[in-house]
C-alpha cells in the first residue's frame, strides 16, 4: 500500500466515522421523540388533592390517558402558592414525560413579587391554556348589601372597616380585590389566608366581610342562603352564574380579573413532543364529556394553541405588574 492510498482509506474511514456520528445524532432525537414516552407521564398539579385544580387535572389526565393508551399519572406538589411544582416542571428532563397544570399566580403574578427560583417565560413551554373561570365575590349576609353598587356606598361610608379574605398575598383573589379596590376608589382592607378554606370558615362567622371565591366554592353556601354573591368578575357571565351580574357590567367596564388554569412543559422539550402534547391535550378539553363535567364544577375550557398561551401569560403579567406597582403590593 502506497503513502497516498493509506492515507485515502484513512480519509474515507474518517469521513465514514463522521457520517455514522451524524446518524447516531439524528437516531437519538428520533428516540427521544417517540410519544407518548415510554414510562410514566407526569402531569403535575400546585395544589392539593380535591381542590379545583386538582379535579381538573384528574379529569383530562384521565381522558388523554383513555385517548393514548398509555397512563398519565397526577402528581400533587402543593406549596408556596404553586411556585414548588413550577419549579419542579421547570427542572425536569425535557422528554415529554412531564408537564404541568400551571397557574395564574406562579405563571403571571410571583414573577413581580419576589425573585423565584426558576423564570417562568423561559424555564417553561406553553402547551395550551386549560380552564378559566371568573372569580365570585361574595359577602356576609350581616352586612346587608344586595348589590354591588350597595357594597361600594358602604364601603365609601366606612372606610378602612370592610375586609376581603384571599388565599394568599399575590393569590388571584387578592389581586382581584386590589384590583376592584383601584377601579371603585375605596379601601376594603386585604387579609391573607393560607388557603380557601379557612377563609371561607372566617367569612361564614362574620370575621371578614367578603370573599373574591371560586364559583365552586361559594356555590353551596350562596344556595344555603348563609352567604350573597353580587358580582363575578370576568367580562361575561358564565352559563352556572348566569344570575349573577359581573362587576364590569355594575358600573365598572371593562373590569376582568380572571383565574385560569394552563399546561406547560419543560421549555428545553423538543418541537415536536410539544406539538403532540398540544393536540392531545386540546382534544381532550374539547371532548363533550370532560367539557361538561368541568362546567359542572365552574371551570370553563379553553384549549388553544401554544402561540395564544404564550400571547394570553404575557398580557395577564403585564396587566398584574401594573397592579402590583400601583397598588404598591409586596410578598407578604
Amino acid at each position: 500500500m502506497t503513502e497516498e492510498t493509506g492515507m485515502n482509506r484513512r480519509r474515507l474511514l474518517l469521513s465514514l466515522a463522521a457520517v455514522a456520528a451524524g446518524a447516531a445524532a439524528v437516531a437519538r432525537p428520533a428516540v427521544a421523540q417517540a410519544f407518548p414516552p415510554k414510562g410514566p407521564v407526569n402531569l403535575v398539579v400546585g395544589f392539593a388533592a380535591g381542590g379545583a385544580a386538582d379535579t381538573a387535572a384528574r379529569l383530562i389526565a384521565k381522558k388523554l390517558g383513555d385517548n393514548l393508551g398509555h397512563s398519565v399519572v397526577v402528581q400533587n406538589r402543593a406549596g408556596a402558592g404553586g411556585n414548588i411544582a413550577h419549579k419542579l416542571v421547570a427542572d425536569a428532563e425535557p422528554d415529554g414525560a412531564t408537564f404541568l397544570l400551571g397557574s395564574i399566580g406562579p405563571l403571571a403574578i410571583a414573577p413581580h413579587l419576589m425573585q423565584l427560583p426558576y423564570d417562568p417565560e423561559r424555564d417553561l413551554a406553553p402547551l395550551t391554556m386549560g380552564v378559566n373561570f371568573p372569580n365570585v365575590l361574595v359577602v356576609h349576609p350581616g352586612l346587608d348589601v344586595k348589590t354591588l353598587a350597595a357594597f361600594v356606598a358602604l364601603a365609601k361610608a366606612k372606610p378602612r372597616e370592610l375586609t376581603y379574605a384571599s388565599t394568599g398575598a399575590g393569590s388571584a383573589s387578592h389581586l382581584a380585590g386590589e384590583m376592584f379596590n383601584q377601579r371603585a376608589g375605596v379601601e376594603v382592607v386585604h387579609v391573607p389566608y393560607k388557603g380557601g378554606s379557612q377563609a371561607m370558615v372566617d367569612l361564614l362567622s362574620g370575621r371578614v366581610s367578603a370573599y373574591y371565591s371560586t364559583p365552586s366554592t361559594a356555590a353551596p353556601h350562596v344556595q344555603a342562603g348563609k352567604l350573597v354573591a353580587i358580582a363575578t368578575t370576568g367580562l361575561e357571565r358564565p352559563s352556572f352564574q348566569a344570575d349573577i351580574p359581573t362587576i364590569a357590567e355594575s358600573g365598572f367596564e371593562g373590569f376582568n380579573a380572571t383565574n385560569w388554569y394552563a399546561f406547560v412543559a419543560p421549555a428545553r422539550t423538543p418541537e415536536a413532543i410539544l406539538k403532540r402534547w398540544n393536540e392531545e391535550l386540546v382534544k381532550a378539553l374539547q371532548a363533550p364529556d370532560v367539557r361538561e363535567q368541568l362546567l359542572n364544577i365552574g371551570l370553563i375550557p379553553a384549549p388553544g394553541s401554544r402561540e395564544a398561551l404564550r400571547d394570553f401569560i404575557a398580557k395577564e403579567s403585564a396587566t398584574w405588574a401594573q397592579v402590583i406597582r400601583e397598588r404598591k403590593i409586596t410578598a407578604e
